[in-house]
């Protein structure tokens, strides 16, 4: 059995390597592309993958939001604006939580499910035995 597989790449694939680029345009020389802000690790690995391989289309205007429908996402693959995405804490381009904050939610998630069965075990000794819908 070969190490790596049968076959192998010699040299990196390169995405415009015959075209050439004009520099005043945004991507070019003169004009860089933006860094890419508000987004998990995962996502912000998943843009920067889709610009080394000539699959990632800037944005001509400014796109909606998903939360507020307002016309302020400035970051192409991005779904929320930077104000919900940081307000709500999470993914700009996921719109899912983060997984720094999404610790913090699991074990509010804990506490209050803890909370919830103590007060129906107080509602069912209140009642004498018999559990109630409500």
């Amino acid at each position: 059995m070969m190490n790596g597989g049968r076959h192998q790449n010699k040299f990196a694939w390169k995405p415009n390597l015959g075209v050439k680029i004009n520099e005043t345009e945004v991507g070019g020389r003169f004009q860089p592309l933006s860094e890419i802000t508000g987004v998990c690790q995962r996502c912000k690995e998943q843009i920067e993958w889709k610009r080394r391989y000539g699959k990632y289309k800037t944005l001509t205007e400014p796109a909606k939001c998903q939360r507020c429908t307002k016309r302020a996402v400035r970051q192409s693959h991005h779904k929320l604006c930077p104000a919900c995405a940081k307000e709500q804490g999470v993914c700009a381009s996921a719109a899912a939580v983060s997984s720094k904050s999404s610790e913090k939610t699991s074990r509010k998630w804990r506490l209050s499910r803890r909370s919830f069965k103590r007060r129906s075990k107080m509602q069912e000794k209140e009642i004498g035995g018999v559990c109630c819908v409500r």
